[in-house]
């Protein structure tokens, strides 16, 4: 008792007829884990770990009478391994893991005069697997005969069973049940499905299994864009089937598919679409299945022409509009050729902010109609792009099916075109290179050049001053003068005023023995 053995010891004395080993961590059988004690009637290996038992572990065990594995994790059990236990009169397996109880599992206890499955994890099971058992077959035979058969208790309660037409035979064998099988508990409880949890075996009625039957009460249906839409199946079958719906050979997802029983054997299945689209429209197909087959049923959706995306002056509304409902929008970044909106939703005490959808309505502000974009819940912005340059807009933003309310629609101008901006910073580039070209050219090309062309020289005082002036007088209020803003240090040298009027200075000749200045680079000039 409470010894941390791993394994069954090895030098049992060959004699022993009863071995008791219990809170010990044993974690499994092997074969022939008894083989020098074949004189073995009682064996308890109670609360232990044990979760695997070998086909032969009981080999060698002619005599044993009665086997307790209570309280061990065993999920399942080799019942072959008791054709070497033919005397086994006692079989204690509650508070383990079964969930599984094959049809041959009772064939190879002919004396049991004792089973406890209670406390276990099983659902489902077939009457034949009491049928076969050799106990039953001989209570049976024995109906109506004097001759004596002992009694056998069967212990099966505390188990999770699924009450539908699986268990049919089941429950009826449980009903008919009597000496000499004896129930330790009579009263049976159904676990699932919900509207029988809680119910005794013999208060159920359980029908045979079938195969789905799928049906829809209309197989073809049109929607105008941006309603939301709801496909419905019912599927008939027993027991309840899984039940999914495809579309383009695409599992969708279970999100937006609900399923709920309307009767015993039927149930409703819907696939909800918001805000239908023309992406949206083909053929769904609703598909059940169980263990005796599978169904399915197509509907086709078609995705109508859109409602009216703009409406008359005075925004006259699609449905009534719901009191409380309000939408506050603004604009949350501009540029040259859309906006960003950002708005707030204050829903009305019945609605979820989280759930509300929204309608935008994008459009020139002079024009008869304006595109309409739906919006999903959860989502407060949306950005407007590829709008003309220089043009009045209007959005407006509005819940779902309701007419825009003042205050939700924002105007706005688009900037110029972004082409034009382009064409004036090339000129301007362009410019000011030529500028600092010429400023570049060395002070003795002036000379030689006034030298060679005296007459256009002599021109110049008057020419230059008057330029300069009405180039600065036709920039007076334009952005574009950048040109005339550059300080004209090279004509400084030529062009000098004398008396009232321009005239020309003669250019000094260079005389020898005079030291030459220095030269002087363009950014000295300029």
């Amino acid at each position: 008792m409470s010894a941390l053995l791993r394994q069954i010891p090895a030098n049992i004395p060959q004699d022993i007829r009863k071995i008791r080993i219990e809170n010990s961590h044993l974690t499994e059988l092997p074969r022939g884990s008894f083989e020098n004690v074949s004189a073995l009637e009682y064996l308890w290996l109670n609360f232990n770990n044990i979760t695997v038992m070998h086909i032969k572990s009981l080999e060698y065990l002619p005599t044993l009478k009665e086997l307790r594995l209570q309280g061990n994790k065993l999920s399942s059990v080799p019942w072959t391994a008791f054709q070497d236990t033919p005397a086994l009169k006692i079989l204690d397996l509650k508070h383990n893991r079964l969930d599984v109880l094959p049809e041959h599992a009772l064939r190879y206890l002919p004396n049991l005069t004792y089973l406890d499955l209670s406390s276990n994890q099983l659902t489902v099971i077939s009457r034949d697997v009491f049928y076969n058992w050799p106990v039953y077959q001989r209570s049976q035979r024995a109906e109506g005969q004097i001759e004596a058969i002992s009694n056998a208790v069967l212990a099966l309660h505390d188990n999770p069973w699924i009450c539908d037409c699986r268990l049919r035979g089941f429950v009826q064998f449980i009903k008919s049940v009597g000496p000499p099988i004896i129930l330790m508990n009579s009263y049976l409880t159904c676990s699932s499905p919900k509207f029988r949890a809680g119910k005794f075996f013999h208060e159920v009625e359980l029908n045979s299994c079938m195969k789905p039957l799928t049906s829809a009460l209309d197989t073809n249906l049109t929607v105008p864009v941006g309603l939301n839409i709801t496909l419905t199946c019912f599927v008939q079958a027993s027991p309840s089937p899984v039940v999914w719906w495809t579309y383009a050979l695409k599992l969708l997802r279970a999100f937006n598919v609900s399923t709920e029983p309307v009767s015993e054997d039927t149930i409703r299945s819907e696939l909800l679409i918001p805000a239908a689209r023309p992406a949206d429209a083909g053929n769904y197909t609703c598909m059940a299945a169980n263990f005796l087959g599978n169904s399915s049923v197509a509907i086709t959706l078609q995705v109508g022409a859109l409602w009216a995306s703009t409406t008359p002056v005075g925004w006259a509304p699609i449905a009534p509009a719901e009191p409380g409902t309000h939408v506050e929008v603004r604009i949350a970044k501009q540029t040259v050729y859309g906006i960003t909106l950002e708005w707030f939703a204050v829903a009305a005490a019945a609605a979820e902010p989280g759930e509300t959808w929204y309608t935008l309505l994008v459009g020139r502000y002079d024009a008869a109609q304006k595109d309409t974009i739906y919006i999903g819940p959860g989502v407060n912005t949306y950005s407007v792009t590829d709008l003309l340059p220089a043009t009045k807009y209007e959005v407006c933003v509005a819940v779902r099916n309701q007419a825009p309310r003042k205050g939700q629609c924002v105007v706005f101008v688009t900037g110029s075109d972004i082409s034009q901006l382009e064409q004036r910073e090339k000129l301007i580039h362009i410019v000011v290179i030529v500028c600092a070209m010429v400023l570049a050219v060395p002070a003795g090309m002036y000379a030689c050049t006034a030298e060679a062309r005296p007459g256009c020289l002599a021109r110049c005082p008057c020419a230059c001053p008057r330029r300069r002036r009405g180039g600065q007088a036709q920039a007076a209020g334009s952005k574009e003068s950048t040109l005339d803003s550059l300080p004209a240090g090279s004509e400084d040298g030529l062009c000098r005023p004398e008396g009232g009027r321009g005239a020309r200075q003669p250019l000094a000749r260079e005389e020898p023995g005079k030291p030459r200045p220095p030269h002087r680079n363009s950014a000295d000039l300029y």
